[in-house]
């Protein structure tokens, strides 16, 4: 690390033009070859995955993605007074707009929007549910596609207004799939209907092509948290050029990261959410560990070190530390690998590659530029009393000093309250319902919330989120066994209506189940499994009849489902591992099990604040947050590995400084005091960066994304604040010397890393060794 930083330091600007270019270069790569995300939560293996499979062959062609334009009369029905004629014009305008293939209402039949427009484009006659992506309607515009009589068209289109005439509904069809569809479309559509509101008629829109109008939105989130950085790094240095340098250090790292996630989705499935979490956990541990490193260079300027001298002392143990630490927070994230589920593959590349470069970035980048500013890293009070009295020795003062030597003095009382406090934030964990948030989670200001609502008022909750039944046959006998399946599903409960029978080719049917439950809800959940143990099985008794249960609820159930039946192999992965590199990194047994212990008491806290925001709802529509529904079944598996990365960072830096003492003096009390005593104040600065960062995340105005900063941010304040400087200084003072034992046979075998000043290594070897020579103990360093 040493030779790492005084080449960096030698050869300052051409370091610092070596990332430049590299930013510039990524970010001009990305540009040019376009983004390529994919939200891909199928599961090979399962029921849900199978269905879509077999849909796909038996109806191929499938058309663009789509959205549905919802309207709502005050008075009246949807054909009286002015409604008919308002609506029809709007829906004229709707055909005329770019992309557009198909719009299909109940005025009339499905019109094209072009001569030439595609038959396969024309859309379902029913809701395209959540986020516009019902299977069975795609089955049913095959089927439209072939030709329906006038009676089918007239049936159809009654279909598209609720029972009491003051709601109905048109499926617009884009003539590409949501990926392709540029945000100008979106936007024109989402522009075009909102401008038809008014005098007594609600218009809204709702599907996966009016989510892409919210866009990427603006940089408000990241903006709030780095001026939040700004000022903490401000107060804590008092330099403006000190201050500077983290933030500068992150942004050059995060950018390249970012713009190299975009590349990245071209060769492996990443979903579109993997660039705003890899920013997200880029700018709070990017800035964090260049803070960790320029600090060590300003103690070093303060102990009289040329600046050159102090650049290459702090990365060559400062710097080990955030190696060590980003190592941490790599192995975590790549755990999701053993998952085998391609869609978290991508997102634990791209959020690796982001930490990786910000360790880069903060052993290389930020060495050169401290170099580049000289003694400027001091304030100018700090300058002054250098230069007036020389050199002095930092030592620990203020409310620092004064809290560690509380927590030695009553550490049983203090570390049961922490236990206390933990304990009771887990709670609301008991209760964690993962499935996935659709549009009915939008804020209720939102257009497609209000889609959302105007639909399942007007046709049931269900009618968001239908079912899709497919059927694999052989004969005329599973055929008239379909047709008996279709009467027994309108008597099963949970089920609100059954759809006609579409007919793929001669082997392969569908039809459409909507439940009387909204997606999210667990009584749908209730008639998936229904359906699979006791419905279709009764029907396929004595055929050769295969049915499965598909559609966009079934799926999200599936995956659910696998996440968690992974989900503990994943969790002792990663505890194993960072159980492993703390054995080698403290030579002790100790050290690693209270880091696990910590580490899954700050996971379950984080998302016991988690579950009471989002799944109970409390303060969630007054965040913005829109309004409660499950977790998110792949947030468990992505904020562990965050989670137990960043809380692994603390505990290296706090214990890799009492380690260093303990190796100085052999005394475990000195080093508990003092480790907590030197680096509290650091730790909390960088926790409170941290936690800004994240939380203002929240202000992203995507769902996904404020589940991590929340549950992060919280995970980081009781981490900071409760943990590293409350429970673990307390069991580290009641555990004494047993902090630090290992067998003699384990020392013997393991191999040695160092994250500490190897400086440190040599007094400590010259008073352990009479102890070992006469057999004193088994206190190994």
């Amino acid at each position: 690390m040493a030779a790492i930083a005084r080449w960096c330091v030698s050869h300052r600007i051409v370091t610092v033009l070596l990332w430049l270019a590299a930013l510039l270069g990524v970010t001009v790569a990305s540009a040019v070859a376009g983004s390529a995300y994919s939200n891909d939560y199928e599961v090979p293996g399962t029921e849900s995955g199978r269905a879509t499979a077999v849909l796909q062959e038996a109806f191929p062609g499938r058309g663009g993605d789509t959205a549905t334009v919802v309207w709502h009369t005050e008075s009246g029905d949807v054909h009286g007074g002015d409604v008919e004629r308002r609506v029809t014009a709007l829906l004229d305008d709707v055909r005329s707009l770019p992309g557009v293939a198909a719009v299909t209402g109940p005025y009339g039949p499905a019109q094209p929007a072009a001569a030439d427009a595609a038959p396969s484009g024309d859309p379902a006659q029913a809701p395209t549910g959540a986020d516009g992506t019902a299977q069975a309607q795609t089955a049913q515009a095959e089927q439209t596609a072939q030709g329906q009589n006038a009676q089918e068209q007239a049936q159809a289109a009654s279909n598209q207004i609720s029972a009491d005439g003051r709601t109905a509904y048109a499926t617009v069809a884009f003539d590409g799939l949501a990926e392709d569809i540029p945000e100008a479309q979106a936007r024109a559509l989402v522009d075009t209907v909102g401008a038809a509101s008014g005098d007594g008629l609600d218009v809204e829109v709702g599907g996966t092509v009016a989510t892409l109008a919210k866009g990427g939105g603006s940089h408000t989130a990241e903006m709030v948290g780095i001026a939040v950085a700004a000022v903490v790094l401000f107060l804590a240095f008092g330099s403006l050029a000190a201050s500077v340098l983290p933030i500068a250090t992150a942004l050059v790292s995060v950018g390249t990261a970012y713009a190299g996630i975009s590349l990245l989705g071209h060769v492996m499935t990443v979903a579109d959410f993997a660039p705003m979490l890899g920013l997200l956990i880029g700018l709070g541990v990017g800035i964090d560990y260049a803070l960790f490193i320029v600090t060590r260079h300003r103690k070093g300027l303060k102990r009289g070190l040329s600046v050159a001298e102090a650049a290459q002392n702090a990365v060559a143990t400062t710097g080990r530390a955030v190696v060590f630490a980003g190592a941490t927070v790599c192995i975590a994230l790549l755990g999701m690998l053993i998952l085998r589920l391609n869609f978290l593959n991508g997102v634990a590349v791209a959020a690796s590659l982001t930490v990786v470069l910000t360790v880069a970035a903060s052993v290389t980048l930020l060495p050169a530029l401290l170099s580049l500013i000289g003694m400027r890293a001091l304030s100018r009070r700090e300058r002054r009393r250098l230069a007036e009295h020389g050199p002095q020795p930092e030592v620990p003062t203020g409310f620092a000093a004064r809290w560690s030597a509380f927590v030695e003095r009553h550490p049983k009382k203090l570390g049961a309250v922490a236990a206390v406090v933990m304990l009771v934030l887990a709670l609301p964990t008991l209760s964690l319902r993962l499935g996935t948030s659709d549009q009915g989670n939008d804020p209720a200001s939102t257009t497609t919330r209000q889609a959302y609502d105007m639909l399942a008022d007007g046709f049931g909750p269900g009618v968001n989120g239908p079912l899709t039944l497919v059927a694999e046959m052989e004969g005329a006998n599973d055929r008239l066994a379909l047709n008996r399946l279709s009467d027994q599903l309108d008597s099963t409960p949970g089920v609100e209506s059954v759809g006609p029978v579409a007919y793929g080719g001669g082997d392969t049917a569908v039809l459409t189940v909507v439940p009387d439950s909204a997606p999210q809800s667990q009584q749908t959940s209730d008639l998936v499994d229904r359906l699979r143990s006791d419905v279709l099985p009764a029907a396929e008794s004595g055929t050769s009849l295969d049915v499965h249960v598909g559609g966009i609820t079934a799926a999200y159930d599936d995956f659910a489902q696998v996440i968690i039946g992974k989900l503990p192999l994943f969790v002792g992965v990663v505890i194993a591992l960072g159980c492993v590199l703390l054995l080698l990194a403290f030579r002790s047994v100790g050290i690693p099990l209270k880091a696990a212990a910590m580490n899954v008491a700050a996971v379950a806290s984080a998302f016991g604040v988690v579950v009471a925001i989002f799944q109970w709802g409390w303060g969630s529509e007054l965040l913005g947050l829109g309004r409660a529904g499950p977790i998110e079944p792949f947030l468990p598996v992505i904020a562990v590995s965050v989670l137990f990365g960043l809380s692994m960072d603390y505990q290296v830096f706090l214990v890799s400084r009492m380690y260093e003492e303990w190796l100085e003096t052999g005394d475990n009390r000195r080093a508990v005091r003092v480790g907590l005593a030197e680096t509290s104040r650091v730790i909390n600065s960088a926790a409170v960066i941290m936690i800004a960062v994240f939380l203002a995340f929240v202000l992203s105005g995507d769902r996904v994304i404020a589940m991590f900063g929340i549950g992060l941010a919280a995970a980081v304040a009781l981490d900071a604040f409760v943990l590293r400087t409350l429970l673990v200084p307390a069991l580290m003072h009641m555990l004494g010397g047993a902090n630090w034992w290992l067998p003699r046979s384990l020392d013997r075998w393991l191999p040695r890393i160092s994250i500490e000043a190897p400086e440190s290594r040599e007094p400590a070897r010259a008073r352990i060794a009479p102890q070992r020579a006469s057999g004193e103990g088994e206190l190994v360093p």
